[in-house]
């Protein structure tokens, strides 16, 4: 198995996909709106992909963590909001707050797992868990649940539980923390000059879910961990950070290759966070030259990425579009808007 995540070039295979991806076998793949125009074509491509792989519990990842971050638009998919609509006053209001506001947040993930399962889409690259800083670029902004590293976890938990329930695999991202970064990995490479005390807030989300099933990395640099090298391409952060420091023992997936952030060819930007210590390289944009290049220079997936898979795939299910499930989602969201 190739130990990649890939995009697609439109709502359906190509013949040339199709013979690259049964060739190489991918990890998974990820699906952008580019690949998506109506509910039966959308549930078509997911049989495919599950049919050409062989594989049930298959990861199909999506970006669909709410507001402005959401592949699945309106008319024909419900309209989520931002992790921080979901919190209201839980960070300056009593115990009783944050119960409500975790139970509102699991209601709502749960309710749109539950859209995603139906579309035949197992895993989506949500909560996030940054704690973004006064300073900080905007593009965590109202993705984050807070700035309090305590109500991040606990929403953060409430989410996992809630796409859990609907089947669908959850993505806690960008480990170690994008909160404090004054630019967008997007479009730059950001350095991060706090000390490792300040750094240890960024962490405590991450540690306190430690035991989720998957992670996605950040493209920043953190100068108190290594000057040189941004986590998603640093041995150094990923050993005795990620995995010693928070605990985290799960299938960690680098962050897109494509970002400005970072440098080189995709095959070797590939290669560069499989031998830091990414499980998965995590490639979206579906140029199969690009692909074809990442296929010829990175190596099978490890014995211990391959039990991490494995172990983050067992319990993704795919379910049936049905009314009973309509009405589940629609039940799970008016108790969601009861608790505002």
């Amino acid at each position: 198995m190739l130990p990649v995540i890939f995009g697609l070039s439109g709502p359906a295979l190509t013949p040339n996909e199709s013979a690259f991806f049964k060739q190489v076998n991918p990890a998974g793949f990820i699906l952008f709106a580019r690949n998506i125009e109506n509910p039966t074509q959308l549930r078509a491509l997911t049989d495919a992909l599950r049919d050409l792989t062989g594989r049930v519990a298959l990861p199909i990842l999506i970006d669909q963590e709410g507001g402005r971050i959401a592949r699945l638009a309106p008319p024909q998919w419900r309209t989520w909001p931002a992790a921080a609509a979901l919190t209201g006053s839980a960070a300056t209001g009593s115990a009783r707050d944050v119960v409500q506001a975790a139970e509102r947040v699991r209601c709502n993930y749960e309710a749109l797992g539950l859209e995603l399962a139906a579309a035949g889409i197992t895993v989506t690259c949500a909560p996030v868990l940054d704690v973004p800083q006064p300073d900080a670029h905007d593009i965590i902004g109202d993705r984050a649940f807070g700035d309090a590293p305590g109500l991040v976890s606990r929403m953060g938990r409430a989410c996992l539980e809630g796409l859990q329930l609907a089947g669908v695999g959850g993505v806690i991202k960008h480990i170690p923390g994008h909160g404090r970064a004054r630019g967008d990995s997007h479009e730059t490479l950001p350095r991060v000059s706090a000390d490792r005390n300040q750094l240890a807030t960024d962490c405590a989300p991450f540690n306190e879910l430690a035991d989720a099933t998957m992670a996605m990395t950040a493209h920043v640099i953190y100068e108190a961990w290594d000057a040189e090298h941004c986590a998603s391409v640093s041995s150094r952060v990923i050993k005795e950070q990620i995995r010693e420091g928070i605990g985290f023992d799960g299938l960690l997936i680098s962050d897109d290759l494509d970002m400005k952030a970072l440098s080189g060819d995709i095959p070797s930007r590939a290669r560069a966070v499989l031998e830091a210590g990414c499980d998965i390289a995590l490639n979206c944009w579906g140029k199969l030259a690009d692909m074809e290049g990442i296929a010829a220079q990175v190596p099978p997936i490890t014995p211990e990425g391959a039990v991490r898979l494995a172990r983050a795939c067992e319990p993704l299910r795919v379910i049936p579009d049905s009314s009973a499930l309509t009405a589940r989602i629609e039940a799970l969201v008016a108790r969601r808007d009861a608790l505002s």
